[in-house]
């Protein structure tokens, strides 16, 4: 069996909204350069073309092939990250900075990205944990209804109790009304995490109103949308960060120690999400649309850094294509699609037309390519033995999977991004002109 990510059933009607998504990326980047390619690549960012704001070296080297001197791009390319903390324009110019080539908004894929198929959560009030401007990045991926934490720390002073030097002296003269939050949104790893696992604890026990008592018998609590899970992820420093995973680590094993309850998700995004990689892929095919190239992209690269994210979500997808090719049409492939083992259409799924929209993809494998320049960063003389490393017994992945450690293995491992570009040119035979 594969190893599925749990997602609720929305999962379902969010695919149909794949063919949606506009196929306009660098339509203002002119006509055809050089020979079509039949491959896309799927870069990740931190660990592969920047540690923290340090950018790699690599990184340019590697675009100076990707580029044309017109500055237009020779493959489709998607830059796939986990990070959240900023939307996807301000990533665009980040990148752009980075690598000295203008990067459009449509090639960038933040973790919270596939949230804007998901229109049935646009319209409720949603409290949104994370840091950067939280509210243009909800507003972005079309939430309409925003509080944040610190509109409800407001509302609420007397729940904020952690930190002594930042209890009110005084309770506000003219009470602050807010309304009842219908989902929580967790988008990345926030500042002050006492305060935010404190706060959103008290929604998940008041049902979404901290006004009233906690009520710890609910059968269920409102809805929970987790944006990344990584454990770790690369900065300047020798060794990993904490990622958002260990942000959502704790409040699982709060929640459960208070409850005794298993915090459930309605959706869990970012990478090795199966989501991800659909969402990812649209965005390659919409790109080479876009460019009038008439070939269709038969494989992805999928370029990273962390073996629990990139290179396991890459391995995952790949086995969906697999799949996908012998069992199109099928219940089962439905089910593997949405990533849950045990869902069930509702009675008024057209599971024809989810079949249909999900045979629009062309891809029919994704390639994993592990780079050496952050969360693995093996010593120089140990890269024959990266197999034990690599499978070794502690498991970096979210609560919600079924390790398989074959999706842990990376089918190229290469020193950088640049050598990754040479690898797959040579694989593709491609030469471009």
């Amino acid at each position: 069996m594969s190893a599925l990510l749990s997602l609720s059933r929305v999962a379902w009607a969010t695919l149909r909204a794949l063919k949606k998504v506009p196929s306009t990326c660098h339509r203002d980047m002119g006509g055809m350069a050089g020979s079509q390619p039949t491959f896309g690549l799927l870069v990740d960012i931190d660990g592969v073309l920047v540690r923290g704001k340090t950018p790699i070296p690599a990184a340019r080297e590697a675009f100076k092939k990707i580029v044309n001197p017109k500055g237009e791009f020779l493959v489709p390319v998607v830059f796939v990250t986990n990070s959240g903390n900023c939307v996807r324009q301000a990533k665009a110019d980040q990148l752009t900075g980075v690598l000295g080539v203008k990067i459009s908004q449509d090639q960038v894929m933040m973790s919270h990205s596939p949230l804007r198929m998901f229109k049935r959560y646009h319209d409720k009030c949603v409290l949104v944990s994370g840091q950067g401007p939280v509210v243009e990045i909800a507003k972005s991926i079309g939430f309409t209804r925003i509080v944040t934490i610190e509109m409800l720390r407001e509302a609420f002073p007397l729940l904020d109790m952690m930190d002594h030097d930042r209890r009110p002296e005084l309770m506000p003269s003219v009470p602050i009304k807010l309304p009842n939050i219908e989902a929580i949104i967790l988008l990345c790893e926030p500042v002050q995490w006492e305060t935010h696992l404190q706060l959103i604890i008290d929604v998940l026990l008041t049902g979404g109103n901290p006004e009233r008592n906690p009520q710890q018998l609910l059968s269920s609590h409102i809805p929970v949308v987790a944006c990344n899970t990584d454990l770790m992820w690369v900065a300047e420093g020798k060794s990993p960060r904490f990622g958002h995973g260990i942000f959502v680590l704790c409040l699982e094993e709060i929640y459960k120690k208070i409850t005794g309850k298993e915090l459930k998700y309605e959706l869990v995004l970012g990478k090795p999400s199966e989501l991800t990689y659909h969402y990812a892929e649209c965005l390659i095919r919409a790109q080479a649309a876009g460019r009038g190239w008439q070939k269709p992209i038969h494989t992805l690269y999928a370029i990273g850094d962390n073996l629990m994210t990139d290179i396991y979500g890459a391995n995952l997808y790949n086995r969906y294509l697999e799949e996908e090719s012998s069992a199109k049409g099928s219940l089962v492939q439905a089910k593997v699609v949405a990533g849950k083992q045990t869902a069930t259409l509702s009675q008024d799924e057209d599971l024809n037309v989810l079949t249909s929209e999900l045979m629009q993809g062309s891809a029919t494998s994704c390639k994993s390519v592990l780079v050496c320049t952050g969360v693995y960063n093996p010593c120089k003389d140990d890269m024959q033995g990266h197999k034990e490393l690599i499978t070794g017994p502690v498991f970096h992945g979210h609560r919600d999977f079924r390790f398989d450690a074959e999706l842990s293995d990376p089918d190229y491992i290469v020193p950088n991004i640049d050598a990754a570009v040479d690898l797959i040119y040579k694989l593709e035979k491609y030469v471009p002109n």
